[in-house]
């Protein structure tokens, strides 16, 4: 109870992990580089689901109030056939009693929920952190990058894909996939865009083909997410001579590379109301793990980055939750730790190990579709946490 914690990243799985604590009367502090809350936009949505998300927010009781938020219609998916724009795949929603149920909810939505039921102050904005020290005797030493430094006795990384707190624990660093998303997005949509609106639906539109693909996903507030993924240099604009914010040049790039694409599903990069965001997509090592280090631990993608298969935020909450109630039940910080290590790890090992392979077979097989990549990956995680719990 009178442990010195910290956390380092308030992104939803830090996040998690505090308001776990405090549900077990046991304060963090969160420390985050980004200067407020609004400092940038969030991301996209999030489906949550029933053996991770869901279940990290029933266990830090804020399950109801997401489903307040949360839109169901959102699990609708429209396939189509890339080249005549056919619908060849139509998912639609699930209720709650269906063991698939995976609600959508905007990141940024999720994330104010978890702030908000913060205690004030517990997130220290403007706070970045360069690396963190293991000390003599357990604990650790935080660096800022302010040069000033502060001792805990466990440092939480938090902190995403490129996390400064993993190397004090591992030497692991993420790789580059070959695969890119590029994104856009349309705004009011239902008054700018409604044919585009109603071609949409309430979820998202996907097509796929040759190693490709073009989605358009609907978000809360009238607003439509666009994405590009294909294989490619991580710095593939640079060496097409591009500026991504020359919006033109980037959208006649891309019909070019999709050529041969219906000519509706390559419309929506012309009509889009952004310029456009490259996101090289990077992994860390399947089955990725380390030996205990005492006073540091991770979770989320500072532990375990796979690709965007809808599973990082949802083994971020899980991760969070489980760490909370791990350092509530146990007698010590590093009894805690190490135990929940051996719950996460095996499980974060089952989810990476499902999405290589995932990855693999979406290259080789253009008919796969969305709704048995999520089963796959749930199935792997329930017989990873059966195993667990065995």
């Amino acid at each position: 109870m009178n442990s010195q914690i910290a956390i380092v990243g308030a992104g939803v799985g830090g996040l998690a992990c505090a308001r776990g604590l405090q549900t077990y009367g046991i304060q963090a502090a969160v420390f985050e580089r980004e200067a407020s809350r609004d400092a940038r936009w969030q991301g996209g949505m999030l489906d949550l689901h029933v053996p991770t998300g869901q279940a990290a927010l029933r266990a830090v009781g804020l399950f109801e109030r997401f489903t307040e938020l949360a839109r169901a219609q959102g699990q609708e998916l429209r396939g189509l056939d890339p080249f005549t724009a056919a619908l060849v795949h139509h998912e639609r929603p699930t209720d709650s009693r269906d063991e698939s149920y995976a609600p959508e909810i905007d990141r940024g939505q999720l994330r104010g929920l978890l702030l908000d039921s913060l205690v004030p102050g517990t997130v220290r904005w403007g706070r970045p952190v360069d690396g963190v020290v293991p000390l003599d005797g357990g604990g650790a030493r935080l660096c800022f990058t302010d040069g000033t430094t502060a001792d805990f006795d466990l440092v939480i990384g938090a902190d995403g894909a490129w996390s400064r707190v993993r190397p004090a624990v591992s030497a692991a660093v993420p790789r580059y996939t070959g695969a890119t998303i590029v994104e856009a997005y349309l705004d009011d949509v239902d008054v700018r865009h409604p044919d585009l609106a109603r071609w949409v639906g309430p979820g998202t539109l996907a097509a796929r083909a040759d190693g490709k693909m073009i989605s358009a996903q609907r978000n809360s507030g009238a607003h439509i997410r666009l994405y590009a993924g294909f294989d490619a240099p991580a710095n593939w604009y640079a060496t097409a001579g591009l500026d991504l914010d020359d919006t033109a040049a980037v959208c006649d790039h891309l019909r070019a590379l999709f050529s041969g694409w219906h000519p509706r599903l390559l419309d929506l990069f012309r009509d889009n109301d952004s310029g456009f965001v490259s996101r090289p997509l990077h992994v860390l090592p399947a089955g990725h793990t380390w030996d205990h280090v005492p006073g540091i631990t991770l979770l989320g993608d500072a532990a375990h980055l796979m690709p965007p298969f809808g599973i990082g935020a949802n083994l971020a909450l899980i991760d969070g939750s489980d760490l909370a109630t791990a350092i509530a039940t146990h007698p010590d910080l590093d009894q805690a730790a190490a135990a929940y290590e051996k719950i996460m790890l095996p499980r974060s090992e089952a989810a990476a190990q499902a999405c290589a392979e995932l990855m693999n077979t979406l290259s080789e097989n253009s008919t796969t579709d969305v709704d048995s990549v999520r089963r796959t990956l749930n199935d792997r995680i329930r017989q990873a946490q059966a195993t667990i719990q065995r």
